[in-house]
């Protein structure tokens, strides 16, 4: 923090500039209010900064987290809100005990996109009641809220508050592409509430706001109600470890020499959700947006998060009454700015293109997201992403039929014998994972294999569950049925020992049909042959396994 204090303190300015105007709309947005968005951004941004694993990482309310809150609030009020938030911090404070940040980095990056697009979605739709100046109606899904507000606003139209809206998003977006370094969300904000003001424009506004914070207390929570809020707290710990690790990694990514710790992330998110309901905050997280700022804005500590928090709490305590005039349709319009740009397209589009299976697994999640629960959404697209990477296994998994002299030394290939031999010996090199979708080409085999004996070469298996180990016991089985001679070759020393743990072998180790080499095995073919009156007798060059009859 000593190294660069100019750096870190011109960058916790600029991102407090950026916050204040999302953490007043992510407060309303929640249903908690603007005073509680700001409480988060300062207590939890605090908190995250001094005991969080990065040093670039900003936290506070998220339009993700908005979206989770929204029905608690509904269904169980502020204090359900105050209590899921505490046991949310709790649980993240378990998770990075037993060490599950590493765990985040398996999420694949289809579900990613697919989570932020339907988020984005989300948040937009909130907005609409806001934007057009209309109470919101009744329904628990934003599509349907915001259809129904948009004919309440068609019943009775507000232009001015729409065009406020839609002027501050306008702002935003345009200024963005045209001067990104300019925090144009408060210039836009600032503009519209002169210009409401000067106007006299009938316009809601955010309303008068207590100048401070209020007093730590625990007076929300109610042990009786724990049982019924632990499913949310699940789902908000669940999401703020997601996205808090996102973020980190994200920052990761635009800094050079910066790694988070991700336990200690998820440990110092944990105090912060636990602390901010204390004071009447919300369930926080990292912010990508406002991370992103911080970094671009050139931090280089935990110090530039540090100034944030002060900064936002110095507007709290001497400022309060300005804020009191912003239009809520202005924070409507950063917020639906916010979504639009939380959609990065290059990424969406190059997905698409990149194949069917992750873009189905993309539309997937966004669909989930919006129609169902962020939590529904994840499993959804977890699932959708984990068939898909299993098809991936099983087509990577082939068998491939080789010829018998490839194993054999020069001196040991007679071509008449190996002829006679190839009429009544096939060997097959399985490649690949032998997993639980093996049995697509093991089970073909023991309809293609019409020959006196088989040899599986199991060389290049690279990997073996229990399921694969099953698919194997049942192939030679049918084929043995048959009356086929089945030979083993190759397996490696730990497929070895799970194979021989579930006695899929077992037989053929009694018969000394399990070989290290496939040489060994097709002369213990050639002898089998033999015995049957099939071929001659084995020439002195092919070795015979010791034991054998």
């Amino acid at each position: 923090m000593r190294r660069h204090p100019r750096g870190d303190l011109v960058a916790g300015l600029t991102v407090a500039i950026v916050a204040l105007p999302l953490a007043l709309g992510f407060g309303i947005s929640s249903g908690m209010g603007a005073q509680a968005g700001l409480v988060t951004a300062i207590v939890a941004g605090a908190v995250a900064a001094v005991f969080g694993g990065s040093n670039l990482q900003v936290s506070g309310p998220t339009g993700a987290m908005t979206v989770v809150l929204v029905p608690i609030v509904h269904e169980y009020g502020a204090d359900g809100v105050l209590t899921v938030g505490l046991v949310a911090g709790l649980l993240l404070m378990a998770l990075a005990l037993l060490g599950a940040g590493r765990w985040m980095a398996y999420v694949p990056v289809p579900v990613i996109e697919g989570f932020t697009v339907g988020i984005a979605a989300v948040i937009g739709l909130q907005q609409i009641p806001n934007a057009l100046g209309v109470h919101a109606p009744s329904g628990g899904n934003p599509a349907v809220v915001a259809v129904r507000a948009a004919g309440d606003f068609a019943a009775h139209p507000h232009g001015a508050v729409l065009g406020v809206a839609a002027g501050v998003a306008a702002v935003m977006l345009l200024g963005a592409r045209l001067r990104p370094g300019v925090p144009f969300s408060l210039v836009a904000v600032v503009a519209a509430t002169l210009t409401v003001a000067a106007f006299d424009l009938p316009v809601p506004t955010i309303g008068p706001l207590p100048a401070g914070l209020p007093r730590p207390s625990v007076g929300f929570f109610e042990a009786g109600h724990l049982s019924a809020l632990l499913l949310p707290a699940l789902a908000v710990a669940a999401l703020a470890a997601l996205e808090s690790l996102m973020s980190a990694s994200a920052a990761d990514g635009m800094s050079v020499s910066e790694r988070h710790d991700s336990d200690r992330e998820l440990f110092g998110q944990g105090l912060a959700n636990v602390a901010a309901p204390l004071f009447g905050g919300v369930a926080a997280t990292g912010a990508i947006a406002r991370t992103a700022v911080n970094v671009r804005s050139g931090a280089a500590s935990r110090l530039s998060a540090l100034v944030h928090a002060a900064v936002l709490a110095a507007i709290v305590f001497t400022a309060a009454p300005l804020v009191a005039h912003i239009p809520l349709a202005a924070l409507a319009g950063v917020l639906i700015a916010t979504a639009v740009r939380m959609v990065e397209v290059g990424n969406v589009r190059a997905l698409a293109r990149s194949g069917r299976g992750e873009a189905m697994t993309l539309t997937l999640t966004a669909a989930v997201t919006l129609v169902f629960t962020l939590t529904t959404a994840v499993i959804a697209g977890m699932v959708a992403a984990g068939v898909l990477a299993l098809r991936q296994v099983a087509r990577a998994a082939r068998l491939e039929q080789v010829p018998l002299h490839a194993d054999l030394a020069p001196a040991d290939r007679h071509e008449q014998e190996l002829t006679l031999l190839a009429e009544h010996i096939v060997a097959y090199r399985i490649e690949g994972p032998l997993l639980f979708a093996a049995h697509r080409f093991l089970l073909e085999l023991t309809e293609q294999a019409h020959v006196e004996a088989v040899i599986l070469r199991m060389s290049r298996v690279s990997a073996l569950d229990a399921s694969g180990a099953k698919v194997l016991r049942d192939t030679i089985e049918r084929l043995t049925r048959r009356g086929t001679l089945v030979l083993v070759s190759g397996v490696q020393e730990d497929h070895l020992t799970r194979l021989n743990a579930l006695g899929v072998l077992d037989r053929l180790h009694d018969a000394g049909r399990v070989f290290a080499g496939t040489p060994e095995a097709i002369a213990y073919a050639h002898r089998y042959l033999h015995t049957q009156g099939l071929v001659a007798a084995a020439p002195s060059s092919i070795p015979a396994p010791a034991g054998t009859q």
